[in-house]
């Protein structure tokens, strides 16, 4: 799936002599958290988001120093606040170095430019203009379209035989670099999943439960696995567990 797949389109977008307060009801009204600032072609000049709207005289919010800070932080800060506080266009507080994308660009790829940029939404540009635009409310819609699709289609193919649910289990264990397999088995009873065996790390408890509720047919999973402090060797079961019976 590629950026261009779940993108908004068109962007809403402001110049760069919209007013703040045009942009700021722009932004309320739309439901947006930020606007990519274009040219008279519609290419990007850069970007106004809430975040440079959260320090206004109006709202009695502007950055405020003591006198030893102002000395500090320099003329140049200090400047960069008050056009904050009061600037009366978005060109005067937008964002110039803006990080995009493209509509060919991966999902994967796109997360990986959010969280190295920290950034909560990527303009797409195409050829130069802006085409869309891509936030991580739009990668939560998509997540949602997937599990539901997914969903559907495991509905359809039905549940499958304990037998074969175990084993698919046992296989997805195997297969993870962190699955601790030769200290832990499964049952199935009707579509119920019993966890046993030992973990060294509590965080494979729950990795061990994702992995059993992800196998098709799966109606519920309970945990028996113990936790084995690797250092003392001190045993802490999970609340309720049993071992498995002798047979």
């Amino acid at each position: 799936m590629n950026a261009g797949d779940i993108m908004t389109r068109p962007a809403i977008t402001v110049t760069p002599q919209t007013t703040i307060a045009e942009a700021a009801r722009l932004m309320v009204n739309e439901r947006v958290s930020g606007l990519p600032v274009t040219d008279a072609d519609g290419a990007i000049v850069g970007i106004v988001t809430e975040g440079d709207l959260l320090h206004r005289s109006e709202t009695g919010t502007a950055a405020r120093h003591s006198r030893w800070l102002e000395l500090l932080v320099g003329p140049g800060r200090l400047a960069r606040d008050y056009v904050h506080a009061h600037a009366r266009k978005v060109g005067e507080i937008m964002t110039t170095k803006v990080v995009s994308a493209e509509p060919g660009t991966e999902l994967s790829e796109v997360v990986k430019l959010m969280e190295a940029h920290r950034v909560k939404r990527l303009p797409i540009i195409d050829g130069g203009r802006l085409v869309g635009i891509l936030s991580r409310a739009n990668l939560v819609a998509a997540l949602a379209d997937s599990l539901e699709r997914a969903a559907t289609a495991t509905g359809a193919t039905g549940a499958t035989d304990d037998g074969e649910i175990r084993e698919r289990i046992l296989e997805a264990i195997q297969n993870e670099p962190w699955g601790p397999r030769a200290s832990v088995d499964v049952t199935v009873t009707d579509g119920v999943v019993e966890l046993y065996g030992t973990i060294t790390d509590e965080r494979e408890r729950v990795a061990l439960q994702v992995v059993a509720e992800n196998v098709p047919g799966v109606k519920a999973v309970r945990d028996r696995l113990v936790w084995v402090e690797p250092i003392s060797g001190i045993v802490i079961p999970a609340e309720g567990s049993e071992p498995p019976e002798t047979p």
